[in-house]
């Protein structure tokens, strides 16, 4: 039965990412809820069995050490661990008091979460572990400990019934493979919470039957995603049968899986670091693609990239997008995600979307409204298994984001230059100069006119110069005008300068233009 864990925090970034970390762990753990305060996580409780909270101490509205003297109440035996970013002995104080089972400090490294939620789980194991047979914990317990002493950089040698355990399958050498479940999470999506798990046993179900059927060796789950095993057939056996596993998967289910496997071993140590290159392996499942058996293959190492350098492309990045420059915006997405690992590029999206949604702002934008994200439901962020798959996804997204900016700038530049035309209509009959009408709308000279020949297709001058023509015209041919009631009305105090000015535009005198027309 699976240990099931409820994860408690009001940052909604922080709890995925919690989340996706502790079901990432080697530990028979199931998520069965996350709450982004304490009132819905103690209805969580209510309705699920939970044995282990994992819970911010400072939020809003109800403090976690109140949530967590609730949840005692309700469940006296639950496990509380307490995470927060505030160093201070008060709060520890405060989880002493109420009998907490452990405290971690922000950034949580994985190591320190790993240790506690095995200690956890190892307590509650063997509390459950009380009314079943020695021979079926001891059966557990070993697995649990082989997984634990694969899980470590640099492990001592196996405890002695560790060891027991092991000898067996290194007597004729033994490799390890590490099986992971593909996109499980993007294909159960649309599936409930209960229909997710009915249909996630079943795959895992499906891989049991086709290991025990092949009599393929020892299946240990390590995730409800992922599994390990362990071999001491022949390699080229072995291997076969792997490819075999791959592809009964894909044809009797709607995932598929990706196994990374090692090199044999005959004793402790090699088995260890076989489990190690299985796992490096897998990893590259990432670069190399899904559905697939991968050997032997360490995961690239990502470009080492200075930190100031990676500000600076996310700059350039942010620029191309505000610019509308979608060769620009693929150059430096490829820039900085090619080669990178699945826990850089998580990081760096929640880094790019956050500065993007920042920047946007002083804009007057907002980004999640402009590409309708849900900024409170940020898992779309981590279902993807391949750097592929997320490249595609951020280009289409960002993409879309920069057409969208571009359009809204052109509509707005529209209207601006719809305005700047009103205005001259308005005052043709009255000396218009670029520097006026760049002051009445707030602009400088230099950008005004930049951004009206850019979208009319004429210098601003020119414009003015053609309207007024126009309206010269216009009232030439009111009979009841004179010449020079005409020039005055359109800002000339000079008779013979106007007379000039419309010969030079038009051929003739204002005059002449009146007998051709038969004014």
């Amino acid at each position: 039965m699976s240990i099931n864990v409820l994860l408690v925090d009001d940052e909604a970034v922080d709890l995925e990412w919690l989340r996706r970390r502790v079901l990432a762990s080697s530990l028979d753990i199931a998520v069965v809820g996350t709450a982004n305060n304490g009132f819905n996580a103690l209805k969580a409780m209510e309705q699920v069995r939970v044995d282990i909270i994992l819970s911010d101490i400072r939020m809003p509205i109800m403090t976690g050490t109140e949530f967590a003297r609730r949840a005692k109440v309700i469940h006296p035996k639950i496990k509380i661990v307490f995470i927060s970013g505030h160093e201070d002995f008060s709060y520890a104080k405060e989880a002493i008091q109420i009998n907490a089972s452990g405290y971690l400090l922000k950034p949580v490294k994985d190591k320190d979460l790993y240790e506690m939620l095995g200690s956890l789980c190892t307590a509650i194991e063997q509390e459950r572990e009380q009314n079943r047979s020695l021979s079926e914990a001891l059966s557990l317990v070993n697995k649990e400990l082989i997984l634990r002493w694969f899980d470590e950089t640099s492990p001592e040698p196996a405890e002695p019934h560790l060891r027991s355990a092991l000898i067996p399958l290194l007597l004729k050498g033994a490799a390890a493979a590490v099986v992971e479940i593909d996109d499980l999470e993007w294909k159960m999506r649309d599936l409930s919470e209960e229909d997710a798990r009915v249909k996630t046993r079943q795959m895992a179900g499906l891989i049991k039957s086709i290991v025990e059927n092949a009599k393929m060796g020892t299946l240990i789950a390590a995730s409800h995603h992922r599994f390990v095993i362990l071999c001491n057939l022949p390699q080229d056996s072995f291997l076969n049968l792997l490819e075999e596993l791959i592809r009964k998967v894909a044809e009797s289910s709607l995932c598929t899986v990706t196994v990374g496997v090692g090199q044999y071993a005959q004793e402790e140590a090699g088995l260890h670091e076989s489990y190690q290159q299985a796992q490096a392996a897998l990893s590259a499942k990432w670069l190399l693609g899904k559905n697939r058996l991968i050997r032997d293959s360490m995961e690239p190492s990502p470009r080492e990239t200075p930190g100031v350098r990676i500000e600076q492309t996310v700059e350039q990045l942010l620029e191309a997008i505000i610019q509308y420059d979608l060769v620009a915006i693929d150059d430096h997405l490829l820039e900085l995600f090619t080669s990178a690992s699945k826990k850089d590029v998580y990081e760096l999206i929640i880094r790019i979307t956050s500065k993007l949604h920042a920047d946007l702002q002083q804009q007057n934008e907002n980004l999640y409204e402009l590409l309708q994200w849900e900024s409170h439901q940020p898992d779309i962020l981590f279902q993807f298994e391949t750097i592929h798959d997320i490249l595609s996804w951020m280009r289409r997204r960002f993409f879309e984001l920069s057409e969208l900016l571009y359009v809204k700038r052109q509509r707005q530049k529209r209207r601006l230059i719809d305005e700047i035309i009103s205005y001259v209509e308005e005052n043709l009959e009255k000396k218009i100069t670029l520097k006026e009408v760049a002051a009445h709308f707030s602009f400088t000279p230099n950008y005004l006119g930049y951004l009206f020949k850019e979208d009319y297709g004429l210098p601003f001058n020119e414009y003015v110069k053609e309207r007024k023509t126009s309206r010269v015209f216009e009232l030439l041919s009111d009979p009841t005008l004179m010449i020079y009631e005409i020039a005055e009305r359109m800002g000339y105090k000079n008779l013979i300068y106007f007379n000039r000015q419309f010969k030079q535009i038009t051929g003739m005198t204002p005059g002449e233009y009146r007998k051709k027309h038969k004014v």
